[in-house]
């Protein structure tokens, strides 16, 4: 079953990609959709039937094939199937499946190519994407993680350019392609120093080995630094590139360029996701590197932070949303980074549905409205759009965190936003507050600002714009409102489902994720493995109420060891019990935070809509600030993209130019015609110009012999 769910996507892209001409467009399209939701519905089955406890250590390896084997290094390709395996299947197939469907409705007509045949090649694309994740996610080491890395890349580079006649979708291509190279450059350092540390790029021997790596000095950048610290900081880097962190984001505002169920995939489910992905599955590598997760914190939560002040502005609805993603990224880090790598996970796995769903919605309007996406020129759109509407909201109520604070009936009553973003919220509090605490909660105030800000400016008000276009607006067709529905049954429930296996307490946590656990107390963390599978045998079936109550009676704490299970926490690590325990003050910051920005939203676009215009010509330089997105692009043009220009243009004109061409057009076209005309010379037809010749050969001969004394 798990090598049907990875390679049903792989088949329909070739078939769909390569033999649409045999098969026909439709057939193709219908191929790689069928492939699609064939592997969504089997990684559902893998996801609801896997038992972690059932296997040893918590997973179990599919071997597909032998690659290269040379000395230590194994790089055959299998399967590790875990439960972080199981999860992202889930959300990868699940959202891509409905993307390719939504697809057939987004791309029926596409004025792009008025002339030419195009849906085949789009779905091939989609689905040669889904392929590159789950090869990715399901890597069992990580070269072959690598290469589903660079894979995604790729497909990334086709779907962002997918409008090839558009010059801003090429550049957009480009753009990102070269930045995540960058970030791809230090993921690549980063498994070099995992196999230079431990002769190996398998996950097994990685992990065992954590320990050992935790307690070694590297040299590297001319400095001694624990091991550990130092390859932790390099896979980060490669994740900060995939997942649009601070430094290495400014790719995705401009990966918009692609159509819209592009930017659903690309941000939703797939390759943002992949970098949470690998801190999380690394994660017995960063348990050992405190100051590099304490990087990642601190990154996470700037990243939170300045995607939402910038997304306060934005005028494009998909960049909105695509600014959106950033930030929400930026709170699946600071979860990682804090070592809580469940919630991560969780707000992950919700976060693909709701987010899918409001790029899918605003594709539904930018459909509507014949391909119009600033959101100035929309207004009033709920009665001509009644069904994205109600599905925006739903995505909006679940992105800001709307639900129930304090009320607890064995889960929280709220979208899924709201109990997954609050357990890092609390989290973060519980791991020290300060700055990723305050830096979150303003995130989240700014993100209801946001957010609500496009639900006032696109449905509510008169209506703005070309009246032409308001007068043909039209909701979508079925075909792509069923996704959306769909995905709204995630946005609402997945929250509350999947609360007690990923933010429940340690205990819940290991059964799902396949972890030791014990009551606090009573194991002693080194102990061995047999051990603690004994406390988790004992304490495992005796307190399974989880209600407040028994909550606050047993605490459990994680004992296992590293590799064993699908992620690894130190038994040190007690911030997943300790966020249950947070002031209420703590607790209700996030639901404030939502209110107020609900409520100042209300007042800038309903109740006084010309403030907006005032305060942004009040304040000026900060209005362009953001509008300019921290000038990022600017800045990296002016200390990167112009002088290295200059140097290649330096070296192009001076170097090639000049130099390397002048010297062989000087050798060919001066020197050796010279030289063959002196030679000309020589040849005289004269005997005694021959004789003379010889003579001055035979005196140079005995000169030299005569000089240096050598007669042998």
């Amino acid at each position: 079953m798990e090598t049907i769910t990875l390679f049903a996507p792989l088949v329909g892209a070739i078939v769909g990609g390569f033999g649409w001409k045999i098969i026909g467009e439709v057939a193709a399209q219908w191929l790689t959709t069928g492939l699609l939701f064939l592997a969504a519905f089997l990684s559902w089955i893998t996801l609801l039937t896997f038992d972690a406890n059932a296997h040893e250590n918590g997973y179990y390896t599919v071997e597909l094939m032998r690659w290269i084997q040379s000395g230590t290094l194994d790089t055959s390709w299998g399967i590790r199937m875990d439960r972080l395996t199981a999860i992202m299947l889930v959300v990868i197939n699940t959202v891509s499946a409905l993307v390719h469907l939504y697809s057939f409705g987004y791309m029926a007509n596409d004025s792009q190519f008025p002339d030419t045949a195009y849906k085949a090649r789009f779905f091939a694309y989609l689905s040669f994407f889904t392929f590159a994740m789950l090869m990715l996610v399901t890597a069992d080491n990580l070269v072959q993680m690598f290469f589903g890395w660079e894979g995604v890349g790729v497909a990334s580079y086709l779907l962002i350019g997918f409008y090839y006649k558009k010059p801003s979708a090429n550049a957009a291509a480009i753009k990102a392609f070269v930045v995540n190279r960058v970030g791809d450059f230090g993921f690549a350092l980063g498994i070099f120093a995992i196999f230079y540390l431990t002769g190996s790029v398998n996950f097994d021997v990685i992990f065992a080995e954590a320990p050992a790596i935790s307690d070694t000095t590297l040299t590297f950048l001319w400095n001694e630094w624990n091991a550990a610290e130092v390859i932790a900081v390099l896979l980060f880097i490669g994740a900060m590139g995939k997942s649009a962190q601070l430094f290495l984001h400014t790719w995705l505002p401009d990966a918009m360029e692609g159509p819209t169920p592009v930017s659903a995939l690309i941000h939703a489910a797939t390759m943002v996701t992949a970098g949470v992905f690998l801190v999380c599955r690394m994660s017995p590598i960063m348990e050992f590197a405190p100051s590099a997760t304490s990087f990642v914190v601190f990154i996470g939560a700037s990243t939170a932070f300045v995607a939402a002040t910038i997304g306060l502005v934005q005028n494009d609805i998909k960049r909105v949303i695509a600014y959106s993603t950033m930030s929400q990224l930026g709170y699946m880090f600071v979860a990682a980074g804090l070592g809580v790598y469940s919630v991560a996970m969780f707000h992950l796995l919700t976060h693909a549905f709701f987010k899918a769903m409001l790029f899918l919605g605003a594709g539904s309007i930018i459909h509507g409205m014949h391909h119009e996406q600033d959101m100035r020129n929309y207004g009033g759109l709920r009665h001509k759009l009644p069904w994205t509407f109600r599905a925006m909201m739903i995505g909006t109520l679940a992105i800001t965190g709307f639900g129930v604070p304090l009320l607890y009936v064995g889960f929280p009553i709220g979208f899924a936003g709201f109990v997954s973003k609050d357990a890092i919220i609390e989290s973060a509090y519980a791991a020290g507050g300060g700055y990723a605490f305050w830096m979150l909660v303003v995130a989240a105030l700014f993100t209801s600002f946001y957010s609500w800000r496009l639900m006032f400016l696109t449905f509510y008000g008169k209506s703005r714009g070309d009246k032409h276009t308001h007068e043909h607006a039209h909701e979508s067709p079925k075909v792509m409102l069923v996704p959306l529905a769909i995905l709204a049954i995630g946005a609402i429930f997945s929250g509350m489902v999947f609360y007690k296996p990923f933010f429940g307490n340690a205990k819940y946590v290991g059964q799902y994720f396949g972890l030791a656990y014990a009551e606090q107390g009573t194991h002693d963390a080194e102990s061995s493995d047999d051990h603690a599978n004994e406390v988790v045998k004992n304490y495992g079936d005796e307190t399974a109420d989880g209600d407040a109550e028994s909550h606050a009676k047993v605490h459990y704490i994680f004992a296992g060891e590293p590799g064993h299970g699908a992620i690894y926490v130190s038994p040190e690590n007690t911030i997943l019990d300790d966020a249950h325990t947070v002031p209420i003050w703590v607790k209700l910051s996030p639901f404030i935070a939502m209110v107020l920005g609900f409520a100042t939203a209300w007042f800038f676009y309903i109740r006084s809509p010309h403030l907006p215009r005032q305060l942004a010509q009040q304040q000026a330089p900060l209005f362009r600030l953001l509008l300019n997105k921290w000038y990022f692009d600017e800045l990296y043009a002016a200390i990167l993209i112009k002088p290295i220009m200059g140097l290649g243009r330096f070296l192009w004109k001076r170097g090639d130019g000049n130099v390397i061409d002048g010297s062989l057009n000087g050798l060919a076209l001066g020197i050796i015609p010279m030289l063959t005309r002196l030679a000309g010379r020589a040849q005289s037809g004269y005997v005694f110009t021959y004789a003379f010749a010889m003579v001055i050969g035979l005196a140079v001969i005995l000169t030299y012999f005569t000089i240096t004394g050598n007669y042998e």
